[in-house]
């Protein structure tokens, strides 16, 4: 069997944003369905307020999807070209029975669109007249409507241009004080993980790296991958000590590397690294690693593991 993503665990704390960062096939888009119940677990447990959801029906799942709501990557693909905008934010009111007449529901849907920046107006046009930033603050829009618990945004930036991706991010940081979202924010783009993450998670061949709160992980990354991430972003970050961009793809999925997944990228890489898988361990208050020679910061950190985080270790295999 082809696993996607192994060993995966995480928990994410009501009200953080959690950044999901790694390469394209790392399989961070699997981690977010997966979450969601947009795709089957092969082994392990998603648990959303308090209840084990893993393994319950459609029909069972139908009071949870109101609150835990998708951001899609394809902000016009991701909208029904066939209904118009006010339709398409309207249709999430419908399927959850929000709003006592239709009245009710449109004027719910002007209230939406001017608190994503657009005027009523745009009710009334198809999401081919709009611009990519403008479908993705429908996208948006359409999340929040049902006032979800928890969102999963899927690289809901990567393509827009660079102007316009500061103010969706903007937009994301403002519903997300207004609503109380919690949020795991997918993404390739390590300065806007940056920017709107509390805490980041790094991923590699479907196994976590590391995890750390955002400023802690760009000041002392522990991972020799996430080392070559930052060192490999187009960021002015301080200090000349920079690793070399690493050489090669990711490997398949397939066949992936015995032991370290990431050993034959590895510039740090030794014999040992092949023998064992290694374990995401403490290596400072709140800091993990998934690497041998990762050394501990403090003696509390180093008589700590990740099991103290670990709620619902989940695997997933590729659809």
């Amino acid at each position: 069997m082809t696993w996607a993503v192994r060993d995966f665990s995480l928990e994410i704390r009501r009200g953080e944003i959690v950044g999901l960062v790694g390469e394209s096939g790392s399989g961070k888009t699997t981690v977010g369905r997966t979450l969601l119940r947009l795709g089957n677990l092969t082994r392990g447990s998603v648990s959303f307020r308090g209840s084990d959801i893993s393994e319950l029906t459609n029909a069972q799942l139908r009071p949870y999807r109101r609150h835990m709501q998708m951001i899609f990557q394809s902000p016009v693909v991701s909208l029904n070209p066939r209904m118009t905008v006010g339709r398409n934010v309207e249709e999430a009111l419908l399927i959850h029975g929000i709003g006592k007449s239709r009245h009710d529901r449109q004027e719910r849907v002007h209230a939406l669109l001017q608190r994503v920046g657009l005027s009523t107006s745009y009710a009334d046009r198809y999401p081919q007249q709009l611009s990519g930033g403008q479908c993705q603050r429908i996208g948006i829009a359409r999340a929040i409507a049902v006032e979800p618990d928890f969102i999963v945004a899927d690289e809901p930036v990567s393509a827009l241009d660079v102007s316009i991706q500061a103010q969706v991010i903007n937009l994301l940081l403002d519903v997300k004080d207004e609503f109380g979202l919690t949020m795991l924010f997918v993404s390739h783009d390590l300065g806007v993980v940056r920017h709107i993450s509390d805490r980041i998670v790094v991923l590699y061949l479907g196994r976590i790296m590391e995890i750390a709160d955002s400023d802690q992980l760009f000041s002392s990354p522990a991972h020799p991958y996430t080392k070559a991430l930052i060192d490999a972003a187009p960021m002015p970050f301080p200090g000349s000590n920079r690793m070399k961009v690493l050489k090669g793809e990711i490997p398949s999925p397939v066949s992936p590397p015995t032991g370290c997944v990431f050993r034959t990228r590895c510039p740090i890489a030794s014999a040992e690294c092949a023998s064992a898988v290694p374990a995401l361990r403490a290596i400072d208050d709140g800091h993990y690693s998934a690497c041998i020679k990762s050394t501990c910061k403090s003696e509390s950190s180093a008589e700590r593991d990740h099991s103290h985080l670990v709620q619902n270790p989940a695997t997933a295999n590729r659809a």
